[in-house]
């Protein structure tokens, strides 16, 4: 079967320093200090320790030959956002990571799959990107943030950039970042292990209830980490809409449940019962596989999940392991090689 990863992160093997060249801090340094190995730096703090599979092609897809994984679809890692940044400054960071990601794929176009970054911070600047990246680098869409600073994904300022993602036919994928709450978050690694999920359903619910979805049918948004919090907790949602629709639907008076199978998600659970779950709710048709590779939260065999589990027919593994993501990044199996 084919095999398409939508949930890989790469980031270039040096970085410029931006802090200098900018003006001001914040941004990712990379300090390499072994052979094949980084750390990832702001303002002098480790932020990760990462290796050269996080930006080595060769490197990938050696790995991705060993688990069979056919495609890997490409975007920055979350932390390369720089929402906080100028705008023109963003932009100009950007494009610098675009052309980086769009190196790779032309080098190796039937294994890579572009997805750009965008100012988001600054729409128009963000909708002048991603017009680039489709139209000139060929990606197949864009990664954005669950939040842009103080706006959430339904905020006004927001639309006009998925107007234009619809208008372009551009695949749009959700990560959380910055997440809800990491204030109360510092031990265990709850920012990661619960803010993540939350930040996720934060996202989702904003879109929903903001009328996203309603306004732009033809939207192809897909939300990392299987939807996060959001499949789990869809029936209080639910029941929140009916209780008291004078809170929430203030925007859009459709029942959240209306929008399963509106948006896309990733296969990124960890647990099979969570993915039968996940399938049911959902429908097979919007959930693509996704591994967070290269990273220690993702599945370190992309679809050993999916493929163990016996109570899936061929054709539902197949959907799950390349249908899906196909029909939402916008692309046919045939321009891939097996």
């Amino acid at each position: 079967m084919l095999k398409i990863d939508i949930h890989t992160h790469i980031i270039p093997e040096h970085l410029p320093n931006f802090a200098k060249k900018y003006g001001y801090g914040g941004f990712v340094s990379l300090e390499h200090h072994k052979p094949c190995g980084a750390r990832m730096m702001i303002d002098g703090k480790i932020f990760r320790e990462v290796e050269a599979n996080c930006w080595e092609p060769d490197v990938r897809l050696r790995e991705c030959d060993r688990y069979s994984v056919n495609v890997q679809v490409l975007s920055t890692i979350p932390v390369m956002f720089s929402y906080g940044a100028k705008p023109t400054d963003a932009l100009d960071l950007s494009r610098f990571l675009n052309d980086h990601i769009a190196s790779v794929v032309a080098k190796y176009p039937q294994r890579f799959v572009g997805l750009g970054t965008v100012p988001m911070q600054a729409p128009d600047l963000a909708i002048r990107e991603l017009e680039r990246c489709v139209k000139d680098l060929g990606f197949a869409g864009v990664q954005i943030g669950t939040h842009v600073n103080e706006w959430e994904l339904s905020d006004k300022n927001i639309f006009p950039f998925f107007e234009a993602a619809q208008a372009l036919g551009a695949a749009v994928f959700v990560h959380p970042w910055d997440m809800v709450g990491k204030e109360r978050m510092q031990k265990y690694w709850l920012s990661w292990l619960v803010g993540m999920p939350a930040e996720t359903s934060l996202a989702i619910c904003s879109m929903i209830f903001g009328g996203v979805f309603e306004r732009l049918p033809k939207l192809r948004v897909c939300f990392a980490h299987g939807g996060g919090s959001f499949p789990g907790t869809i029936g209080r949602i639910e029941h929140g809409f009916h209780a008291r629709p004078d809170l929430c639907a203030v925007d859009n008076n459709v029942n959240p449940k209306a929008y399963l199978g509106k948006f896309y998600v990733d296969s990124l659970v960890h647990d099979a019962e969570a993915l039968r779950y996940l399938i049911k709710l959902m429908g097979e048709n919007r959930v693509a596989l996704g591994s967070d590779y290269p990273f220690p939260l993702g599945e370190n065999e992309p679809g050993e999940l999916i493929e163990s589990m016996s109570d899936l027919d061929e054709k539902i593994k197949e959907r799950l392991l390349s249908g899906t993501a196909l029909e939402w990044l916008g692309l046919k199996a045939n321009v891939f090689a097996r």
